[in-house]
């Protein structure tokens, strides 16, 4: 019988065919990131004060200086207040100026902001000040929820009904979700709509690279979670641009809808994955998609090789069983999960906090982007140089004292603070592409996509829980930095206890995983049906 590998090899590991299916499947990643410009490119402590044109009834004609001293009380410091104002009474201008006003009463209608960096912003637009003012977290840890259900939803429901079907519908949901998002009158459906455009953002994500990577062979096989990824870094330096000249969130959520809506036009024609078709039995489809992928690829297949093809057999797995049947396997488990957690963890309390560090947030965007290409690039060739576990650890402990090393900067160093957090978020972008590619080697075939399932999860809710742990600054500043990078420390310190993995075999049963801890890799015969079972 052959297996797939065989047939990528006849028909091209990464021939044309591959490489349009990889660039059309990771172009909504250069999209995705426009998504978090709603709530990122915001003053979240915008110049303001309470609307009180209800004494212009009194006196149309009073200047803008007059109304302020007569509706508005002043703080400590003197300056007008940001959340109060006076109660309004049906009295003459004559009585209000004679008597003044003495009773304080939160903003009724509204506010007038101005001096603002942006044309129009959901804090702006929803007044999300005041007391308020933490929906702008909620908004972040809803849009996360998002993430963490979709892929959950359409991580495993992906295996009954294919991957270009679970593409197909969470690319619809991210088109009619992005365009609802610019429509929201108010703030609570915006809520709503991001926690949808989060579902389709985080199930698109999971099963574009499934699919693109089922299709590439192993020669190239990287490539299909690192173009994606840095598609993404890409999206990262162009939303810079976007929001630069573009100051509007509504306008900015609409021009992020129409290349969605080009996605939403071109994803049916997507090939669905072969591997998955021979996993549920659909051979002839799948002999008809490998013949066409040779074509494009202008190779033949002999019609020998597709005659014996072999059907992948996906009955009587053994499940996640036999990660907690084997102490090593357990322990590898919760290390390499946890250090997910911690990374993503700190990933996100940067991004979404990427407004507060002084410096001008378009070339912190900026920067943020830039420096994620080169952190997926250089990992692709120092995995190859030092092995996994020296670069994992280095790196989770180099992002950790980058970020604990923030706290010893003085407050107003807007270029050292950025220089540092610039810093921290290479290493954990690294150390993000040495996990994807460690947890593969890690664990048996039989529980590798469980192993990374869970892992993946894990870093979802880590990017659950950042937007709630930077509420904690408002009791103090630093405890958020304390929190993720005390984590980040501790997870390097912890993967200390795995193996090395490089240049071995990949681990087909629990037994050869755990003989990785002493250094040995086992290479045993595979009868042609197990073999279809890795594959």
């Amino acid at each position: 019988m052959a297996d797939f590998g065989e047939i990528l090899r006849n028909i091209g590991e990464f021939g044309l065919f591959q490489q349009v299916t990889l660039i059309a499947l990771c172009f909504l990643n250069l999209i995705q990131p426009f998504i978090f410009a709603s709530f990122l490119f915001i003053q979240s402590d915008p110049e303001r004060h309470c609307d009180t044109d209800w004494i212009l009834r009194a006196d149309s004609n009073l200047t803008s200086g007059e109304q302020l001293n007569l509706t508005l009380p002043r703080e400590e410091d003197g300056a007008f207040s940001r959340c109060r104002m006076f109660v309004p009474v049906d009295w003459d201008i004559g009585a209000i100026r004679e008597y003044g006003l003495n009773e304080t009463t939160g903003c009724r209608d509204g506010w007038v902001y101005y001096n603002t960096l942006y044309d129009t912003t959901i804090v702006t637009d929803f007044d999300l000040v005041c007391d308020q003012a933490n929906m702008v977290e909620v908004t972040q840890a809803v849009f996360m929820a998002g993430i963490l259900i979709g892929s959950i939803i359409f991580g495993p429901l992906a295996e009954s009904f294919g991957r270009k079907r679970a593409v197909q519908i969470t690319t619809v949901l991210l088109f009619s979700f992005t365009v609802t998002t610019a429509l929201c009158p108010n703030v609570y459906i915006y809520l709503a709509s991001m926690f949808m455009v989060g579902i389709g953002g985080g199930g698109y994500r999971i099963n574009s690279i499934i699919l693109a990577t089922e299709w590439i062979g192993p020669s190239k096989r990287s490539w299909g979670a690192c173009v994606s990824q840095l598609f993404g870094a890409v999206g990262q330096c162009v939303l810079a641009g976007l929001i630069y000249f573009i100051r509007d969130w509504r306008l900015a959520q609409l021009i992020t809808a129409a290349p969605i809506a080009v996605a939403v036009i071109y994803i049916w024609f997507i090939p669905e994955s072969a591997r998955w078709l021979l996993s549920r039995g659909r051979t002839e489809e799948a002999k008809q998609l490998i013949v066409k992928a040779a074509a494009i690829n202008k190779r033949t297949v002999p019609d020998s090789l597709l005659n014996n093809i072999a059907v992948i057999n996906v009955g009587n797995k053994p499940g996640i069983r036999v990660i907690f049947r084997s102490p090593v396997l357990t322990k590898y488990l919760f290390i390499i999960t946890f250090s997910w957690f911690s990374l993503s963890l700190a990933i996100f309390c940067l991004y979404f906090n990427i407004g507060n560090f002084g410096f001008s947030i378009f070339v912190t965007q900026l920067l943020f982007g830039a420096v994620e290409i080169p952190a997926h690039i250089l990992c692709m060739w120092l995995l190859e140089v030092f092995g996994r576990k020296i670069l994992f650890v280095a790196a989770l402990l180099s992002a950790g004292l980058s970020c604990i090393l923030i706290l010893a900067v003085p407050q107003g160093s807007d270029i050292a603070v950025t220089s540092l957090v610039v810093a921290a978020r290479f290493f954990l972008l690294s150390s993000s592409s040495i996990c994807n590619v460690y947890i593969q080697e890690l664990f048996p075939t039989s529980v590798r996509q469980t192993a990374t399932a869970l892992g993946a999860i894990s870093g979802r809710v880590g990017g659950l829980l950042a937007p709630l742990l930077n509420i904690l600054a408002v009791y103090h500043w630093a405890i958020p930095t304390i929190v993720f990078s005390s984590l980040t420390l501790v997870s390097g310190a912890l993967c200390l206890l795995l193996p090395e993995t490089k240049s071995k075999d990949l681990p087909e049963s629990a037994d050869g995983a755990e003989d990785n801890r002493n250094g040995t890799s086992t290479n045993k015969t595979r009868c042609s049906n197990s073999e279809s079972t890795k594959l």
